[in-house]
């Protein structure tokens, strides 16, 4: 701990940063429960939780699910990007799917 900062203070300054944050997950507003009964199978695969919350946003909770989708779409998803899509073109591969 630095020298002349008790705990205390710590604490208050870090739920100061955490009530300006722009991020809902981090000021507590997201249900994240809701997500994880809905995100297994990203979960499998290796996502970080930003991009198995935009697939979920997105209604797609199956990989096969794309086969009805550009790729170009899910890796225009916020919170997709160059490694979730890597993760996902393999999988897709894996399974023998196709973007559509």
């Amino acid at each position: 701990m630095p020298q002349g900062q008790s705990f205390g203070n710590r604490w208050t300054q870090n739920m100061k940063k955490v009530s300006e944050s722009k991020c809902a997950v981090v000021r507590g507003e997201v249900d994240l429960d809701w997500y994880h009964n809905r995100d297994g199978e990203w979960r499998k695969i290796g996502l970080s939780a930003p991009a198995r919350r935009a697939l979920v946003n997105a209604n797609l909770t199956k990989l096969s699910q794309f086969s009805t989708k550009k790729r170009d779409d899910i890796s225009g998803l916020h919170g997709i990007g160059p490694n979730a899509m890597r993760k996902l073109d393999n999988a897709m591969k894996r399974a023998n799917l196709k973007f559509k």
